[in-house]
């Protein structure tokens, strides 16, 4: 697939079938993952699959649970009192598998390196017609001592990236984006061709 397509074609899918994922595709999108550039090159990611659906029962109920302390911080908190509260939302929407994205240890910049190696991840699951969504809900869980030892992880570790992936059963449509804000600095002029979109070029000068 052509990688805009793919950039394209990604979506945050929250419904999914119960097919499994085999584990030579999801080895793929580790590997595509794996490919990310990093800081200095240290590759930090360390991938823990979890397709075990009690776990991740388990794990749902404990973040939901988690989430619910810090209410009052969130953005919203009414809408998300009455999701968190509701015994039937899941917050991995039932999806066959979650790829946990961390690094070891606080190094600087390994959460961006990780955030990286995340779109590789999701971007090659469009190429394999999967659907994935990165689960914020799940991240400040995971990353507290018994979150850490529900998966296995040192305590160093740092939780950056929970995604889960499954086929999807519905698609959602496309979602508009915001025209791009561009600053030219230097020599090259910005130009429009008959052939472009002007929805691609929105232009702040510089003094």
């Amino acid at each position: 697939m052509n990688l805009l397509t793919a950039i394209r074609k990604r979506r945050a899918v929250r419904d999914y079938t119960q097919q499994p994922v085999s584990a030579a595709a999801l080895r793929e999108l580790i590997a595509a993952a794996s490919w990310a550039p990093s800081a200095m090159n240290d590759q930090p990611c360390h991938f823990t699959v979890v397709t075990d659906a009690a776990l991740l029962d388990e794990i749902s109920a404990c973040s939901k649970k988690w989430m619910l302390k810090g209410i009052s911080a969130m953005p919203r908190p009414g809408h998300f009192r009455d999701l968190l509260s509701d015994p039937e939302f899941h917050i991995f929407y039932h999806a066959p598998v979650l790829i946990v994205l961390s690094a070891l240890g606080d190094r600087q910049w390994s959460a961006e390196d990780c955030a990286l190696a995340a779109q590789n991840l999701m971007l090659a699951a469009v190429d394999q017609d999967l659907g994935t969504c990165w689960i914020g809900f799940a991240q400040g869980w995971l990353n507290t001592e018994e979150g850490h030892d529900m998966l296995g992880l040192p305590r160093s570790s740092r939780v950056v990236a929970p995604i889960i992936v499954g086929h999807p059963k519905t698609v959602p449509p496309d979602v508009s984006r915001k025209t791009p804000l561009i600053t030219w600095i230097g020599n090259i002029a910005p130009s429009i061709d008959d052939n472009s979109d002007p929805s691609a070029h929105r232009t702040l000068s510089h003094p």
